[in-house]
Order: C-alpha cells, then structure tokens, then sequence
C-alpha cells in the first residue's frame, strides 16, 4: 500500500472516530432530556411542543409557497395596478426628496496636501491614534485649545477655519442649503402619510398576516420605492486632536441639521449687520418665515393652484422668485409658495 492511502485511511478513520464521539454524546445528552421532559413537562409540554412544531413548519414551508403564488395571483396584480398611479406619484416624490438632501455647502477645510506617515522610532511605541490618522477634507486637526474653543463656539471656529465666508453670498447659499433641507424633512414625512393612507384603502384587499407581518415586502412587492429616514445627509465638519505621542485624541463635530443650520443662519446675519450689510432690506431664510410664506399664500400653490385642502399630503416649498444663483434674496417679496412639481419644473429659472 502507498505512503498516500494510508495517510488517506489514517485521516478516514480518525473523522469517523470523531463522528461516533459526537453521536455518542448528542444521544446521552437527548435520553436526558426525554427522560426530564417526561418526568416535568408531559403531558401539557407535548401538546405545546406539537403546537410549535406544527407552526415552525407551516413557516418555512406553507408560507414561502404562498407568498410566491399570492405574489403571482391575478387578485394582487389587479390591486397594483389599482393603484399604480398612486405609487407612481409616491415614488416621484421619493425621488425628488433624495434631490433635495443633494443640496450641499461644499464648505471644506483648507488643503494642506497629503503626505504618509512612517514610525522609525527605535523604540516599539504603538501610536494607535497616529496610525489611525485618514484624510478627510471636513476634518481640521488642530490642537487641544483650539478643539476645546470649538466646542465652546462652534460657528465662529468653523467661520475660522473652515471656508466658510461671511459674506451676503454665502448667507444665500446656506439660507437655500436650509430650505431644501426643511422641504427634504417634511416630504419625508407627507410620503410616510400617503404611503399609510394607500395602504390603508386596500387592507381589506391584502391577506392580514401579509400586511400585519410582512409590510416591507409588500411594499416592495406593490412597487414602492423604498424611503430612507437616515438623516446621514446633514454636512458634518469636525475639530480633531492627536497627541504629539499618538496615545490620547479628543474631538469636536458640529452637525449641521435643521436646527444648527437656522441658528447659523442667524449668526451670519449677526455679522453682517455688525459690518454695516444690506440687512434691513432681507429677512432670514427660517422656519417661521416658511410657515409664514405658506399662510399668506393660503397653502396654495402659486402656479398650478394645487392646495393642501386639495391634496392632504401635498408637498409644499418655498421658492425665491428671483434665484439666489442670480442675485436673488430672502425677502417676502421674492418668496412665493410651489408645490414640489412646480418647483422642481421652474429649477433656477425666473419666469
């Protein structure tokens, strides 16, 4: 016999050893636990264990089979086209929303270029935080004071060390960052709204435990685009701090959301009406200007005529009439309320 077959019939032997070791435990184990279940749990825990047997195996058998051929069924697809028209404008919304949250700043911090970092240190120090340093263009490594400063007032350190001008431009810029973000936030909402009410019109259409157990799929199966409630899209910049040694780091990020971003508003403005700008002649780009804006046109949209009273979940925006791109400000005359197609139609354009 060959030096290789008897390598293969040791190697043979041995899995089989140890497949009749685990045989062998696994059964003593399991006539335990018979003779327990006897002795405690019989009657009334066979009859319960028969319950959850029969379940187990219905799920992962009967349900799957239905799911495939409910999906498939003349009934559902003649509910989906039903309401196709709906899911249509649902997942127009959708996408119009993600355009939205597309509305950035673009603020950076200064570029200073890239370089590699290498130890030579005859000594084996591990540096963790030093290995662990990634360029990031919303990160400024600074030192200790500057990030504890920044904690203490973020706006003015961002306005120091990042790009961020203090200029009329630049309060344009961010009062329109704002606006599309707020409309990106409450169309979130509306679409959630309009989903549940679709839904709601067909539930007693659609089995119960399809649309009690599995909604998303449904949802899905319905042609529904799915919705993302992250807010991951709110620009973040951060101060960071690394010891000279590498052993010890501290932080300071500043999340530009809906309520920082109407605060910064507000004290960009406080500037520029400290240097003597055109203040009085605009108003801030906020949350109770939106609603204001949305009051005086009735909720109604100032080109198609479309309201809320029409449409419950409507999307409502405020639009400059003249765009902030081409010299256009934040006054209430130059704001005007559109429904989300109207404005996304008249883009940048004046009309």
């Amino acid at each position: 016999m060959k030096r290789r077959d008897i390598n293969l019939l040791a190697n043979v032997i041995v899995v089989g050893i140890i497949v009749l070791l685990f045989s062998a435990i696994f059964s003593f184990f399991s006539i335990i636990f018979v003779e327990l279940y006897e002795a405690i749990l019989s009657p009334i825990g066979l009859q319960a264990l028969s319950i959850v047997s029969i379940f187990t195996i219905m799920y992962f058998t009967f349900w799957p089979v239905f799911e495939f051929f409910y999906y498939r069924s003349t009934s559902f697809n003649k509910i989906k086209d039903e309401i196709k028209t709906n899911t249509e404008k649902c997942n127009a919304l959708n996408a119009h929303i993600e355009e939205l949250k597309k509305s950035c700043l673009d603020i950076k911090s200064v570029d200073y270029g890239q370089s590699s970092y290498n130890d030579l240190s005859l000594y084996n120090y591990k540096r963790p935080e030093l290995k662990n340093i990634r360029h990031d263009n919303n990160v400024y490594d600074c030192s200790a004071s500057v990030c504890k400063n920044a904690q203490q007032q973020p706006f003015k350190y961002l306005c120091k060390y990042f790009d961020f001008k203090t200029t009329e431009e630049f309060l344009s810029k961010i009062e329109n960052t704002f606006n599309d973000f707020s409309a990106a936030e409450q169309g979130k909402t509306l679409l959630l709204q309009e989903r549940e009410q679709i839904l709601l019109n067909i539930k007693d259409k659609i089995p119960y435990l399809i649309i009690k157990f599995r909604k998303e799929k449904l949802l899905n199966k319905l042609g529904f685009e799915p919705i993302d409630f992250s807010n991951n899209y709110f620009p973040k910049y951060s101060f960071r701090y690394i010891s000279p040694a590498g052993n010890s780091s501290m932080s300071c990020d500043i999340l530009l959301n809906i309520d920082n971003l109407e605060r910064f508003i507000k004290y960009i403005a406080s500037i520029l009406e400290f240097k003597n700008s055109i203040m009085g002649q605009r108003c801030l780009m906020t949350a109770k200007l939106r609603e204001k804006i949305k009051q005086r046109d009735n909720y109604t949209c100032k080109k198609c005529a479309l309201s809320s009273y029409d449409e419950p979940n409507l999307l409502l925006e405020i639009d400059h009439i003249i765009p902030v791109s081409k010299g256009g400000t934040t006054t209430e005359e130059n704001l005007q309320t559109l429904c989300w197609k109207c404005n996304r139609h008249k883009s940048n354009k004046i009309e």
